[in-house]
Order: structure tokens, then C-alpha cells, then sequence
């Protein structure tokens, strides 16, 4: 496994169920293109999976 994830939010929350913007809210993602860095745990691959359609994930 790697050490962080980069998520890059690539896909617009607008039409998308009220659970997973609140996901993508929660990993830190506020605008399209933008990316987070942030630690690779089952929590974050948990949230990662359940937005898997709005998201690029890159390991580092």
C-alpha cells in the first residue's frame, strides 16, 4: 500500500446524491481539479470507493 493518496475531485457533485457530496466534502474537496493529499487508510479508501465516480485517486 502506498503512504498517501492524491484525489483529484474530476467530476461536478452538482445532480449527485446528497450522501456523496457530503463525501466528497469530507475529503476535502470543495471545487473541480482540485486535489487533496491525504493518508492512505480504510477510512479514506472506504470514502474514496463510494465516490469512485467523481474522483481520480493516484498513489504516492
Amino acid at each position: 500500500m502506498a503512504e498517501k493518496l492524491k484525489i483529484t475531485l474530476v467530476k461536478s457533485t452538482i445532480g449527485a446524491i446528497p450522501k456523496h457530496k457530503k463525501t466528497v466534502e469530507a475529503l476535502g474537496l470543495k471545487k473541480l481539479n482540485k486535489t487533496v493529499e491525504l493518508p492512505d487508510n480504510a477510512a479514506t479508501r472506504g470514502m474514496v470507493a463510494q465516490v469512485k465516480h467523481l474522483v481520480k485517486v493516484e498513489e504516492i
